[in-house]
């Protein structure tokens, strides 16, 4: 028999989260094999239930749903990540594809984007609500023209870009190292090439050009 897609779901509110079951497990493909109610059983649950899919409130409390997904990026678990948010400005939506989400679903079109959101993660792209769609077309746009500003972007290295997007999101070298499992100095070094392929001087002036592009850095 095909294995049906695991799915938890990440909820403070009993009610909606037994609906949101109820229009995930209308596909018989998918099956829900958790529920959590704050942000900080998410971490527990997953390793005990191994899901493909995590399904998380952006409000919940304690813990929200986009900080458990920087914790999840961050550890580097293996989970494809879909948010609900009754917000549909821009400045949420790029916080929450800079925190590694792919799966982006309003939550009064919950029950009708659900199943396609889960479909679509699974396959490794991602799910926008119809409705903030312009909002992704806006990041690319931006991405295209920092690299017609600053064309030696291109000149970076895999390495030297994951660094510049971890500047944007304001980590300190030591935090950057870390992350990386890489040492201090390999991260300064990493810094320095950096600024001198972009022609920039000074760390300071690299850690603004950083956070000023984030929203481009973090797309591309």
């Amino acid at each position: 028999m095909e294995k049906k897609t695991a799915i938890l779901i990440a909820d403070d509110h009993p009610l909606f989260r037994a609906g949101l079951r109820q229009a995930i497990e209308q596909d018989r493909e998918m099956h829900v094999v958790g529920e959590a109610s704050d942000g900080t059983e998410v971490s527990a649950m997953i390793e005990e239930t191994a899901p493909d899919v995590v399904v998380l409130d952006i409000g919940m409390p304690r813990m929200s749903g986009l900080e458990v997904a920087r914790m999840l990026r961050q550890k580097k678990v293996s989970v494809a990540i879909v948010i609900l948010t009754n917000y549909k400005d821009e400045e949420m939506f790029n916080e929450a594809m800079d925190a590694g989400v792919q799966g982006y679903v309003l939550k009064d079109m919950a029950a009708a984007d659900i199943r396609e959101a889960i479909r679509t993660v699974t396959m490794g792209r991602y799910y926008i609500s119809p409705a903030v769609s312009d909002y992704l077309v806006g990041r690319s746009k931006r991405a295209a023209k920092l690299l017609d500003e600053k064309p030696s972007l291109a000149t970076l290295t895999p390495a030297e870009r994951r660094v510049l997007a971890m500047i944007a999101q304001n980590k300190t070298s030591k935090e950057i190292a870390d992350e990386l499992n890489v040492s201090y100095k390999t991260i300064e070094t990493h810094r320095a090439n950096i600024a001198a392929k972009l022609n920039i001087r000074g760390s300071h002036s690299l850690l603004k050009f950083a956070i000023e592009n984030k929203s481009a850095l973090l797309s591309k």
